[in-house]
């Protein structure tokens, strides 16, 4: 190369830096849809940017929502109808469903591995199923109320309605490993529900509000808080339609994915800093 003209040499550089630019394109530092966190101990505000709305069954008590090999696993809530589901994110519709016994109100879930795993509500019992055909497997106990699930590749990740989240080892008879107690600014977060585990953050809906904070993993500290009111118009929602719940996390294609209690809508979307 040294004995090219300016004119090559100018244009090799342009060549190389899109080479480099399409090489990294799906290494980004920090995600589009979920804006890097200010230094501690600053909280930062986030509103939001509808990117696309997907079709949702409203007939859906969405309790926990996660996102496995292009479909979304769901799952939904109340005697008598609670159920674990696989469901195209295009259509929603419906491709796998297993219904949970009438006695016991499903809760939140995650997915490690093969393995998917649902918690009930006042049971104090999980189940553990094959997440390729819902096979059940297995039951697992836990004390106190199970509301939100996640993971973060290794434990589960579970809240029961304090600020109080603790993590469990499946491979270890479901033992709590550690846990955390949530506070903003010093002051405890109560009513925690679905939870979604992304980079050393767990995003948790708050029950009965418009919110969901992000936490920092390791000390239990909110770090931003974002607000989601107006992101189910008015004109469609329902008598029946309840609150928001259910963040899902496609991390191949940074997706973020919110939705509701019978809710008719999915919504992709990106955070905003206020």
């Amino acid at each position: 190369m040294k004995n090219a003209n300016p004119v090559f040499r100018a244009g090799a550089l342009a060549v190389a830096l899109l080479l480099a630019a399409g090489c990294n394109k799906g290494a980004v530092a920090h995600a589009d849809s979920i804006p890097p966190l200010p230094a501690a101990p600053t909280i930062a505000h986030y509103t939001y940017e509808v990117v696309r709305a997907w079709p949702h069954d409203r007939g859906a008590f969405t309790q926990g929502l996660v996102w496995r090999d292009g479909e979304l696993l769901e799952s939904t809530g109340l005697n008598g109808e609670s159920s674990l589901r696989e469901v195209e994110l295009e259509s929603g519709r419906i491709l796998k469903r297993v219904d949970v016994a009438r006695e016991y109100f499903a809760e939140g879930l995650a997915v490690i591995g093969g393995e998917a795993y649902q918690l009930t509500w006042k049971n104090g019992v999980g189940f553990v199923y094959d997440a390729d055909t819902f096979a059940r497997e297995k039951t697992f106990d836990y004390t106190g109320e199970g509301w939100g699930l996640a993971t973060d590749g290794r434990l589960l990740v579970l809240s029961d309605g304090t600020n109080r989240i603790r993590f469990l080892d499946p491979r270890d008879g479901f033992k709590t490993v550690h846990a955390i107690d949530v506070t903003e600014d010093g002051r405890p977060v109560e009513r925690l529900n679905e939870l979604e585990f992304i980079r050393g953050e767990i995003f948790a809906n708050v029950w009965q509000t418009d919110e969901v904070v992000r936490i920092d993993a390791a000390t239990g500290n909110v770090r931003g808080v974002v607000d989601f009111s107006g992101l189910l118009p008015t004109t469609e929602r329902t008598p029946e339609t309840d609150v928001l719940n259910g963040i899902a996390y496609d991390e191949k294609r940074d997706r973020l994915f919110v939705t509701g209690k019978r809710w008719p809508k999915i919504f992709e979307i990106r955070l905003r800093t206020k």
